[in-house]
């Protein structure tokens, strides 16, 4: 996939850089409200609503703003006008983006984050990371509609609580039977083409897809886990094909996308245990045990779901 510098895609700016505490804050629902955009990774950036400034027009809608301090590249879709804080970069299209596109390259951005912390800042490198030069098209399957209702209020729609304390220890071989996959190289995927199925790798990002391919050897809803490096896994809903140390973990159970979410957050929550020295291997994760939420003795698969299906954005997942 071609990437490209972030300048060439979008016009970057400084925000506008006010202090929280000389702006009139509000409620979110009174009359000339308007969200204050900062430097959180929570809420969408959104941290408070102040009141409208005369003689200052509010960032508009529909731009992408981006925290290059802080939470370094907390990069968000902002649907409504906003302020924002100091240190937070405005990105407007050079050329006209569905919401879906923009929500890709804020994925993108934000996938950056690891090469910064608090004493590295963006400001200065942020025009110059690089990013896919389009979307690919097989994102334009998702449903456009769930995109358009995007919004920085989304709430929890229901009071789930993740109390541990009363979960129990599965083992992970009675939850899924567990195999390698098909190794297929990347010489052979280049002469089949660019298609629909995804290419999943031992990488640690994009859910471990390295690419689309009009070839598929396995088939979908399983996890993957990368047994070359740290045990990372993903969830696979389509059938894709694979690199060499992706093994399968195939479910026994009745698996949706819910489910799968939550079982592969417990699931990273093991790589710990691994290194370069210590893999992932078949053998350890036949071995392995995983605390899960239970009701008589037996996962509860329908918590799991409910509690995903709560969380904020989930209706876009």
């Amino acid at each position: 996939m071609k990437l490209i510098s972030i300048c060439k895609l979008f016009d970057i700016k400084y925000g506008n850089g006010f202090e929280l505490v000389n702006l009139e804050q509000c409620k979110k629902n009174d009359a000339n409200s308007v969200n204050f955009v900062s430097r959180t990774e929570k809420n969408n950036g959104i941290s408070a609503f102040v009141k409208k400034i005369d003689g200052i027009e509010p960032i508009p809608a529909d731009t992408i703003s981006v925290a290059v301090s802080g939470s370094v590249l907390a990069t968000f879709l902002q649907p409504q006008p906003y302020y924002t804080g100091f240190h937070v970069m405005i990105l407007t299209p050079k050329k006209k983006m569905t919401k879906l596109e923009m929500l890709f390259y804020a994925f993108c951005i934000a996938k950056n984050k690891y090469k910064y912390n608090y004493g590295r800042q963006a400001n200065k490198t942020l025009k110059d990371i690089l990013i896919p030069i389009q979307m690919p098209n097989e994102y334009n399957a998702i449903d456009l509609q769930k995109v358009n209702t995007l919004k920085e209020n989304s709430i929890v729609k229901n009071n789930f609580k993740l109390y541990t304390n009363n979960w129990e220890f599965f083992n992970l071989n009675t939850l899924f039977d567990i195999s390698g996959s098909v190794t297929t190289s990347i010489l052979e995927l280049e002469e089949y083409g660019v298609g629909e199925y995804p290419y999943v790798t031992t990488q640690a990002t994009n859910n471990g897809i390295g690419g689309f391919y009009n070839f598929s050897t396995e088939k979908g809803d399983v996890l993957t886990v990368d047994s070359a490096v740290l045990g990372y896994c993903s969830y696979q809903s389509k059938d894709f094909s694979a690199s060499d140390h992706v093994e399968k973990l195939m479910p026994k159970f009745k698996i949706n996308k819910y489910i799968a979410m939550f079982l592969v957050t417990i699931l990273n929550l093991e790589q710990y245990r691994y290194n370069y020295g210590r893999k992932c291997s078949q053998s350890r994760m036949k071995q392995t045990k995983i605390k899960l939420p239970a009701k008589n003795g037996k996962p509860d698969f329908n918590f799991m779901e409910n509690f995903i299906k709560s969380l904020p954005y989930s209706e876009n997942i």
